[in-house]
């Protein structure tokens, strides 16, 4: 008899009560704080939005920087504004523990003068800086989903936990960005929005991931593929959800594989990267469904090591801490199969991540 896997998707009948979650609902206490906030523990509310103009905004609200999670509460929000023809501006707004506010009831996140809250269909991000103002209104269009249960448990008897809730899998944004001395700009486009946390630093437990969503004509599309790290026997734990005019057509996450096509080492991190990312679902099934993320460019190259100075710097570096996060657009494109046939086709712009924590195996 085979040893059951180190690494697990929460999804057994004892697990939703454990949990305290139904199968078939999603409650807006669960986009609510999950964490303490102490020691040990991280969480991030993020979104991210393709704009009318070919412009992404990213933003997400921290309890803490995910790389040091032993620490106290650390809040910051973070923004990556791409704009075509300019480079990425990145903007932080750090914060105090005592300037930090987060409900358990439901999405209501405050840092300082910014603010992240919503209720499950109606989201509202504002970020305040001295010389930058965003402000994004997030409508869904797709259920809020999550694959299971939504945690992925680590260890014998499930001792850690790594987990994603996409509550806004897809929805309608509207953006106005306000730069000091410049009119208002306001902006539509397709936007979403996740909630992660955890009770250990994930560079314990997983070693690289990708991640992606898009909207291809009918279809909406989330898909992540995260392989667990040594300690945790390499396990691999794949997550998806198609929809198509808003109604979910495909989510087992026993149904997909991934395939990397066209790898290069990316000559910054380091890491191999993909040009071509493909999801496929159903192999083994008369109906199946082909997801393919083609890289056309690499919006954010940061390695870890980068993100300190000084001591902290050379210290990382001696302890061969090489970790890297990579942001990509490009198209997405989603085929629709029945019997071998091609019946559906549809493509559009999308974003896309890798994260690497631990070391290329």
């Amino acid at each position: 008899m085979s040893a059951p896997p180190l690494a697990r998707l929460a999804d057994r009948d004892e697990d939703y009560v454990r949990l305290g979650l139904q199968r078939d609902r999603i409650e807006p206490w669960e986009d609510g704080m999950r964490t303490s906030g102490g020691p040990g523990s991280y969480e991030w509310w993020y979104f991210d939005s393709h704009l009318e103009d070919g412009s992404s905004l990213v933003v997400t609200f921290y309890t803490k920087w995910l790389l040091k999670p032993k620490g106290p509460e650390a809040p910051m929000v973070q923004v990556d504004l791409d704009r075509p023809g300019k480079p990425t501006q990145h903007l932080f707004v750090h914060a105090t523990p005592e300037e930090f506010r987060a409900s358990k009831e439901g999405c209501d996140v405050r840092v300082k003068d910014c603010y992240f809250r919503g209720n499950l269909q109606t989201y509202e991000v504002k970020v305040v800086d001295d010389s930058l103002t965003v402000e994004a209104t997030l409508v869904g269009q797709v259920p809020s989903w999550r694959q299971a249960t939504g945690v992925t448990y680590f260890g014998a008897h499930d001792e850690h936990t790594f987990a994603w809730l996409p509550t806004v899998p897809q929805g309608k944004v509207t953006v106005t960005i306000s730069k000091r001395g410049a009119a208002p700009e306001t902006l539509t486009g397709i936007g979403y929005h996740d909630h992660n946390w955890g009770d250990v630093a994930m560079s314990k437990l997983l070693n690289h991931w990708y991640w992606g969503r898009a909207q291809a004509g009918p279809y909406s599309v989330i898909a992540a593929y995260l392989y667990a790290e040594k300690a945790y026997g390499h396990t691999e734990l794949p997550q998806i959800m198609i929809a198509k005019n808003g109604q979910v057509v495909a989510d087992r996450a026993s149904k997909v594989r991934l395939v990397l096509e066209d790898v290069f080492t990316d000559p910054k991190s380091k890491k191999p990267v993909a040009n071509r990312v493909v999801y496929e679902y159903g192999a083994d099934e008369r109906v199946r469904y082909r997801v393919t993320f083609q890289r056309r460019e690499t919006l954010l190259d940061e390695r870890f090591a980068d993100t300190v100075t000084g001591f902290k710097r050379a210290l990382a570096r001696l302890a061969h801490i090489d970790g890297a996060y990579l942001r990509f657009s490009g198209l997405v494109m989603v085929e629709k199969y029945e019997d071998g046939k091609l019946v559906e086709q549809a493509s559009d712009p999308g974003i896309w991540e890798l994260m690497y924590l631990g070391h290329v195996e």
